[in-house]
C-alpha cells in the first residue's frame, strides 16, 4: 500500500491549492479514504472523509465552507480542494485509509504528507 500527497507549497491568505493523493497497492474504489492534517506543534486532526464511490462526504464543520474532498476511482487519486486559505490552515496534510489486515482487524495506512504554508 502507497499513499503519496501531493500539491502543497507555499500560498498567500485568501488563495488556493489542490492537494492530491496517489494510491497504489490496493484496490482504491473499494475503500473510504480521508484527509487529516497536523498544525505545528499541535495534534493531528481530521480534516475530510469520502466513502468509497465518492456519492458521499464529510467535511469538518469549520472547513466545510472553504475546503472539498473529492475522488477520482478511475485513476485512484484522492483530491482536498482548499479554497480561501487562512494562515491556521498551515500544516501538514496526510491522506489516509484503513484497510482489513490479514486474520482479523485492520490497518490504518498513512501517506508521508505534504506541506501548505498560508503566508504572506
Amino acid at each position: 500500500v502507497q499513499l503519496v500527497e501531493s500539491g502543497g507549497g507555499l500560498v498567500q491568505p485568501g488563495g488556493s491549492l489542490r492537494l492530491s493523493c496517489a494510491a497504489s497497492g490496493f484496490t482504491f474504489r473499494g475503500y473510504g479514504m480521508m484527509w487529516y492534517r497536523q498544525p505545528p506543534g499541535q495534534e493531528r486532526e481530521w480534516v475530510a472523509s469520502i466513502v468509497s464511490t465518492g456519492t458521499n462526504t464529510n467535511v469538518a464543520d469549520s472547513l466545510k465552507e472553504r475546503f472539498t474532498i473529492s475522488r477520482d476511482n478511475a485513476n485512484n487519486i484522492l483530491y482536498l480542494q482548499m479554497n480561501n486559505l487562512k494562515p491556521e490552515d498551515t500544516a501538514v496534510y496526510f491522506c489516509t485509509t484503513r484497510l482489513p489486515a490479514t486474520g482479523g482487524g485492520a490497518t490504518d495506512y498513512w501517506g508521508q504528507g505534504t506541506q501548505v504554508t498560508v503566508s504572506d
